[in-house]
């Protein structure tokens, strides 16, 4: 398996060479993220540092969602690969590596799942006829799934009813904090459970709380919501990751570069919790979207609408 970033940024560091390489890139990435402009040589001088990292474990090390430290692994990751941002839109390498599957937490699920159908608890009679309320219960009745899902609710509905407003990246911290730290055998029946009413619906789409996570009172444009995800490591590596595995393409029958649907979802459950938390549109519709408009996007329209259309329009969701 490839190292992840954390270690391997250790090693180059013992090295004197690769060290002062590192260092040239740590600058490089630095004046990306505060947007000054290189000149000729700099920037030449930025791609001969990348490119002599070529036989190094830096240059192919990945990291982990729920790993330790994972914002510092991102940092290593962007440090070594800011060629890769340039332009709109354009994050071709996912910094994750595909998780191993944890059959545990299938074997806890089910055991929960069979309690909530059972006998024992059989006063929910009735959640057959609302599927999100019956994965609400069974994430009830895990300790780690209850306390987070509370946690971030709690933190999310602060200032609902009064003039206060939402602590919207408090919000999404507890958000990410929910869907990073519980199996995703429960989030991912909560998020994507199927309904055939509005009552149901309306449950699925205010599972991430869209007063505080998802909307405003006026909608950005999308140009500038993906300016906030790029100053943003760990939002840029899981943009960069739902593009890697929810790329559509007309050459494919099912539309879908990759055919991993559960890849895609897990990219696309990757990005609630940050600047660019998708949702639902309304209770009666699978359809999602960003909370952002392509309105007075001048010359940029056809790279809003790009955007947008990663999610509104997407055969691979």
């Amino acid at each position: 398996p490839r190292s992840d970033c954390v270690m391997a940024e250790q090693l180059c560091l013992s090295d004197s060479t690769c060290n002062a390489t590192y260092r040239i890139l740590e600058n490089c990435a630095l004046a990306k993220t505060r947007l000054l402009p290189l000149d000729h040589d700099s920037r030449v001088r930025c791609l001969n540092a990348e490119f002599d990292l070529g036989n190094s474990s830096l240059l192919h090390c990945k990291c982990h969602r729920r790993m330790k430290r994972q914002e510092h692994c991102l940092r290593v990751f962007w440090t070594v690969h800011s060629s890769v941002t340039d332009g709109y839109f354009n994050l071709e390498t996912s910094p994750y590596e595909n998780p191993a599957n944890e059959e545990h937490w299938k074997t806890d699920y089910n055991k929960l799942a069979a309690l909530v159908s059972g006998k024992i608890c059989s006063q929910l009679a009735g959640d057959a006829t609302n599927p999100c309320l019956k994965e609400t219960h069974v994430c009830n009745l895990s300790k780690k799934c209850v306390r987070l899902r509370t946690d971030y609710a709690s933190i999310c509905t602060r200032g609902a009813g009064s003039e206060d407003v939402c602590d919207q990246r408090k919000c999404h911290k507890g958000l990410r904090n929910f869907f990073e730290k519980v199996p995703e055998d429960f989030t991912k029946r909560i998020l994507f459970c199927p309904c055939q009413d509005e009552f149901c619906g309306e449950r699925r789409r205010k599972t991430i709380v869209p007063d505080c996570s998802f909307q405003s009172n006026t909608k950005p444009n999308c140009l500038e919501l993906l300016d906030s995800c790029l100053e943003d490591h760990i939002c840029k590596s899981r943009l960069a990751d739902f593009q890697q595995n929810c790329q559509p393409t007309d050459m494919s029958p099912d539309g879908c570069s990759l055919h991993n649907y559960a890849a895609c979802l897990q990219a696309y459950m990757g990005m609630i919790g940050t600047p660019m938390t998708p949702n639902y549109v309304s209770n009666s519709s699978v359809e999602v979207s960003l909370w952002c408009t392509c309105e007075s996007s001048g010359n940029q329209k056809e790279k809003c609408d790009q955007i947008l259309g990663m999610f509104e329009n997407n055969k691979c969701l």
